[in-house]
């Protein structure tokens, strides 16, 4: 009888694990090649997982609003042969964990003879925990009374790794008063060995931080799934990286004058509108080109130079959360296979139709605050990348304008080009060259430009 394992897929360069929010199938079922299994959601986008073989499914190794790792086996699948006709006994996650640690502290025996820390035995409280609750919980030191106390926000009130991570975070914020507990630990004293007092070893337990106080007038918001996870990787990447700006002024007023000339005929011919974007996307593109060292990441002391330029373009959702789907290889595309590219990621990012491989590899970031009026913003850089590029409003302006005859006043179209990158590996003259080499290539845009 054959087995296939079917193992959550990778989702991005920087997800290393998802959160499982639904079973499609349930353990006996027939199974056809591609068939949805089960559904994943991660900061970036919500998906399903496709079964790569046809069978029946035979087991199922996590529960609704686990926490599951890129690589991981999720569910079992019998290829082929007869469907058992007894129930199969899912072998549960707790036992793997105790056996683990059983062998861990035998190891442990035998370099120290006595330990006489109390071990938390997580199994006798009533309340359901996943494995990496648990886990997370024993690695923390966070007793059963005092994971009692934390509120789920899983599924039937289930405390999920965020709400344990939240837990675990405002200890950290809270007040420094600290009970001190001690583990001793006992050694064998051989008779020519003068007597030792046995080392105390100090854990810090801090008083939980205290809840905002609301009255009856406030509205309490639960913050989404999805919200959680973005909050989190803002937090991360301004903790990551050595967030620096700089801003530039750009006149687009040719490009404002080429598009109204042919927006009109962009759209009959090829079905699309013509956006000011793929103009943005373009010029950010040519500029990676010229700049390399802009399209890298770090991974701890290296710098990994990224050999394709792919694109990632901030998408507003309609519930106000954010997601960035992907343009590969922007810069081998021509203007009209850009604006297509941008036009149906943004419209199945809205309609939550995106792939998982659309949302992952991207090597820079561009966000457009403009679109909301704002005329130029500090964007968030999206690790693991070291920039993002946001575009401010277009204005008509009062401005210089330098003749041969001289200097006088115009109406100009300009706007604002605000660069965020990472200052442990782009100095300060990188990035502005960066962002001047994107102006220029605005500012020089041809009017007679043919499509």
């Amino acid at each position: 009888m054959s087995k296939f394992e079917l193992k959550l897929p990778q989702m991005g360069e920087s997800v290393a694990e998802a959160t499982l929010t639904s079973w499609l199938k349930e353990v006996g079922d027939t199974i056809e090649l591609d068939d949805a299994v089960f559904e994943i959601a991660t900061d970036k986008v919500d998906s399903e997982v496709p079964s790569e073989v046809e069978g029946v499914l035979l087991k199922k190794l996590f529960n609704v609003d686990d926490v599951v790792a890129v690589g991981q086996t999720v569910a079992i699948i019998q290829m082929q042969g007869e469907v058992p006709v007894k129930p199969v006994i899912e072998v549960e996650e707790e036992t793997k964990v105790e056996e683990t640690v059983a062998a861990l502290e035998s190891s442990v025996s035998a370099v120290i003879q006595t330990v006489t820390a109390p071990v938390q035995d997580y199994s006798s409280t009533e309340r359901f925990y996943s494995p990496l609750v648990k886990n997370i919980a024993k690695e923390e030191g966070i007793s059963i009374s005092d994971l009692d106390t934390i509120t789920g926000t899983g599924k039937d009130g289930r405390v999920t790794k965020i709400d344990i991570l939240d837990y675990v975070a405002n200890k950290g914020a809270s007040s420094p008063v600290v009970e001190p507990k001690t583990t001793t630990i006992e050694k064998k004293i051989s008779p020519s060995e003068p007597a030792a007092i046995p080392t105390p070893i100090v854990e810090n337990k801090e008083k939980p931080v205290s809840k905002i106080n609301t009255n009856s007038k406030d509205e309490v918001i639960p913050m989404s799934r999805m919200g959680k996870m973005i909050a989190k990787h803002m937090v991360d990447s301004v903790t990551t990286s050595a967030h620096v700006q700089s801003f530039i002024e750009v006149d687009v007023t040719n490009i404002v004058t080429w598009r109204n000339k042919h927006k009109k005929y962009f759209e009959e011919r090829e079905g699309e509108k013509l956006t000011f974007t793929p103009i943005f996307m373009e010029a950010v593109a040519k500029a990676l080109k010229q700049y390399p060292l802009m399209n890298v990441s770090v991974d701890g002391d290296t710098i990994i130079k990224k050999k394709h330029i792919n694109l990632g373009m901030a998408t507003a959702l309609a519930d106000g959360n954010l997601i960035v789907p992907v343009i590969k290889n922007a810069d081998q595309l021509n203007l009209v296979g850009m604006a297509k590219a941008i036009n149906d990621l943004a419209v199945r990012a809205r309609n939550n139709n995106l792939k998982p491989d659309e949302v992952k590899e991207g090597t820079y970031t561009v966000t457009n605050v403009g679109s909301f009026g704002s005329v130029f913003g500090t964007p968030i850089i999206n690790q693991p990348q070291v920039g993002i590029l946001a575009l401010g409003a277009i204005r008509k302006t009062p401005s210089v304008i330098e003749t041969p005859d001289g200097d006088f006043i115009g109406i100009r179209s300009k706007m604002f080009l605000s660069h965020s990158y990472d200052h442990r590996v782009v100095n300060g003259a990188l990035g502005s060259m960066f962002i001047k080499t994107v102006a220029d290539y605005l500012e020089a845009w041809n009017v007679n430009r043919e499509l």
